[in-house]
């Protein structure tokens, strides 16, 4: 009975027209299934996750070794550019949908947690949420590429998508 009531539940989640894709993005079924997030879910990650990558990237920059310092560098000034290319396709018309000027309550939670951290331990957590967040960028920029329903967002994820799988195995790299 639980089963059903969930399914059932699920069910009209992903049909409500409201809901469907945000609902299924922020859950994570459409990760899992591999469906296109809709534009504003698109648009919305993408911003959020870049603000993630210039902040946690100013602390490493601050408090890391040289390899890391090096790979913080090259995060701030891809992702800064990444994030004006975004700003670019929505106020110029060809994306409709709002940009985040703040990151996630859960992103935030582990830009406080590296803000509490030193020395190895800062490294070794910065490695970690850089391979964690490259590896749901690649998803997220792949789903939208593959599967999004703006053309020029799409082909602008479709596009990007490579140097954040290059940023992913610099992350895997840097946590050996």
């Amino acid at each position: 009975m639980k089963t059903t009531i969930a399914l059932t539940g699920l069910a009209l989640l992903l049909t409500s027209p409201a809901f469907a894709q945000s609902a299924a993005e922020k859950t994570g079924v459409n990760s899992v299934l591999g469906v296109a997030p809709k534009t504003e879910d698109f648009v919305a990650e993408a911003a959020t996750s870049d603000i993630f990558e210039i902040e946690s990237s100013k602390l490493a920059l601050e408090r890391s070794d040289a390899a890391t310092k090096a790979f913080a560098q090259q995060m701030l000034a891809d992702h800064e550019k990444t994030s004006r290319e975004l700003k670019s396709l929505v106020s110029s018309g060809k994306v409709k949908a709002g940009i985040p000027s703040t990151m996630t309550s859960s992103q935030q939670d582990m830009i406080n947690k590296l803000r509490e951290l030193k020395g190895d331990d800062f490294i070794k957590q910065y490695h970690s949420d850089q391979e964690n967040a490259h590896q749901e960028a690649v998803d997220l920029f792949k789903r939208y590429g593959d599967g999004g329903d703006n053309a020029d967002l799409k082909a602008w994820a479709a596009s990007t998508r490579p140097a954040l799988e290059h940023h992913l195995e610099m992350a895997k790299d840097l946590n050996k």
